[in-house]
């Protein structure tokens, strides 16, 4: 179990409550199957994924961007057990999908410089050390059907 103080507590919240959950999500996704395109092949059932181009305007992509940060609502409102919120996730996306676990980080430091970028000045290193905080156990419940 992760110990949250009052103030963390207070970062994520915040930082989840100020998201455009519609642009937020779907870039983050983004940027990974561009920056990261080995993990495209866990996508081919979303149609042209052939360049950047096809990728930012894939409706599909839009779509589960959305869903993924939404995801993370789940996180927020369990911080203090989030692995056993994830533990259904973590066998589908090990079980059925078969996702290798070290995409979540990679999609995770994707969303961690998207909002970087939204939040600008106000993305103080204690706002980041605490979000990547966040999003480290969110990653590490999510991988825990590999270990």
């Amino acid at each position: 179990m992760v110990a949250w103080s009052d103030q963390e507590r207070s970062i994520i919240t915040s930082i989840f409550s100020n998201l455009d959950y519609n642009d937020v999500g779907p870039k983050a996704l983004i940027r990974c199957l561009i920056v990261y395109p080995w993990t495209q092949r866990y996508f081919a059932s979303f149609g042209n994924l052939y360049n950047a181009d096809a990728i930012k305007t894939n409706p599909n992509i839009q779509a589960h961007g959305t869903k993924v940060l939404h995801g993370l609502d789940r996180a927020v409102k369990n911080m203090d057990d989030i692995k056993t919120t994830y533990a259904e996730l973590s066998v589908l996306h090990s079980e059925k999908l078969h996702v290798d676990p070290d995409n979540f980080k990679l999609l995770a430091d994707c969303l961690t410089i998207v909002i970087a970028a939204k939040m600008g000045s106000g993305f103080t290193p204690e706002i980041q050390a605490t979000f990547q905080k966040f999003l480290a156990v969110v990653v590490s419940a999510l991988g825990k059907q590999y270990h």
